[in-house]
């Protein structure tokens, strides 16, 4: 047949809007199709790679899945991407990253036997969930970052090469004490406002008098009147907007080593948290400075007030050169980078430690072996190192996806790779990159004979 019934076009010129619109998009579609002596609309071709994707039945069984997310806009609002790691094609598109989303997908793809993912807590959960048959893989990419800003944060603790100074002892002191000063100073404040209430009530003013008289409510002049001492300031009743109304579930992400402020939003939003970002931060903030402000659990390889400086340069070198070269094997250091790298080892013995631990987790990694891990965690457990031992324990607690990072072949690259199309592709849409449009464009096409 060739064209369908009530058909504008044939099956043919159908076939040439189709592809040129999955290739091309609406608006170059319509050009290179104005070139062919084919007139049609942008909007027409949106329409047939809409209704392409949606007539397309594929019902090959996944067995192998990649699951990442993406990012409609930069830590606002994310998406999720499922790509078939056997075929290294994209099978579906998510508009949200929500754990019921993820596991109603799993679950409608029971012949799923393996999930890669990164390290995001959501896609464990929504895999245990929805397809509790599969085995789980931790990337082993970010399972390499992982250890290097536990490195970095190592070495944050010594003196700071970044512009960003650690505040001495004395200013810690002085800021704790202006704190205190404000928090008594508002107190007497109050008590002089008491007082005088008092002394005006005892003169035989009438309480309409007094607030004539100081400006005051005659409602905050009558409940003052009422005590021997000012009223302490109640506290709202907590809600979702404030923080401190999850402070248990934050307490324990913070315990378990989850201390990036975007992922503990993302996670404390799934559990209705209405506030802002900055709100959070505040709270976060607290906590980090309490940290900080504990010397005793600050090894004693961290106390070093002058940082490693560069042999060549003699400038500092920065936690962030420091962690790259931690983790990198000394057979591709350049000479410049093995210079440093000697000159970390001498004035850091932290940084000895941690190379040593880095090199055999790299061995481990590239071994494929994976009864080794569990004395090397043990041996980052005892090195003393805070945040060395704080990816450890993580580490154990993922431990199945780990060891099926180190035996099994598949890692989440592929998916990676098709988020940077996709990115590629929403950004060429502009405004019209949609769930739908975006999900038309990124599956492969099915072509017709």
């Amino acid at each position: 047949m060739v064209a369908d019934p009530y058909a504008r076009r044939t099956r043919r010129v159908g076939e040439i809007v189709g592809l040129l619109g999955h290739s091309t998009g609406g608006r170059p579609g319509e050009r290179l199709m104005q070139r062919l002596g084919i007139p049609v609309s942008d909007d027409t071709i949106l329409r047939q790679l809409k209704r392409d994707a949606a007539v397309a039945q594929r019902n090959s069984k996944i067995r192998v899945v990649g699951i990442d997310d993406w990012s409609w806009r930069r830590a606002t609002s994310y998406g999720t991407i499922m790509v078939d790691l056997e075929r290294r094609s994209v099978i579906d598109i998510l508009d949200d990253r929500s754990v019921e989303n993820a596991a109603e997908w799993l679950r409608s793809h029971p012949s799923i036997e393996i999930v890669s993912r990164d390290r995001c807590g959501l896609y464990a959960q929504a895999t245990r969930e929805g397809a509790p048959q599969a085995r789980q893989v931790a990337d082993r990419f970010h399972l390499v970052q992982n250890l290097r800003s536990a490195i970095e944060e190592q070495m944050s603790l010594s003196g700071r090469a970044t512009g960003r100074a650690i505040l001495s002892e004395d200013a810690i002191v002085d800021a704790a004490t202006h704190r205190r000063r404000a928090r008594l100073a508002h107190r007497q404040s109050r008590q002089e406002i008491f007082d005088m209430l008092h002394a005006l009530r005892q003169q035989g003013l009438s309480y309409s008098e007094i607030a004539r008289r100081t400006g005051y409510e005659r409602r905050s002049i009558t409940k003052w009147l009422k005590f021997e001492a000012p009223p302490d300031r109640r506290r709202a009743a907590l809600n979702p907007t404030s923080p401190w109304y999850f402070e248990a579930f934050l307490a324990q992400c913070w315990k378990d080593g989850n201390r990036r402020g975007r992922h503990l939003f993302h996670d404390v939003k799934q559990r209705g948290y209405t506030g802002s970002f900055a709100n959070l931060e505040r709270l976060l903030g607290a906590w980090r400075r309490a940290e900080r402000g504990q010397a005793d659990d600050v090894p004693p390889a961290a106390l070093k007030s002058e940082p490693v400086r560069d042999p060549e340069t003699g400038h500092a070198i920065s936690p962030v050169v420091a962690a790259a070269l931690c983790i990198k094997p000394r057979g591709l250091l350049t000479d410049r980078q093995a210079r440093k790298v000697d000159a970390l080892k001498q004035g850091s013995e932290a940084f000895v430690e941690m190379r040593r631990l880095a090199m055999r987790f790299n061995g481990i990694l590239r071994g494929k072996r994976s009864p080794p891990l569990d004395a090397w965690i043990d041996d980052a457990i005892d090195s003393e190192l805070i945040p060395i031992m704080r990816f450890a324990r993580v580490l154990r607690r993922d431990i199945d996806a780990v060891n099926n990072a180190i035996e099994l072949p598949w890692s989440n690259g592929q998916a990676e790779g098709q988020i940077n199309r996709l990115k590629t592709l929403k950004r060429a849409m502009y405004g019209r990159a949609g769930p739908e449009l975006l999900k038309a464009r990124m599956l492969p096409r099915l072509h017709t004979k």
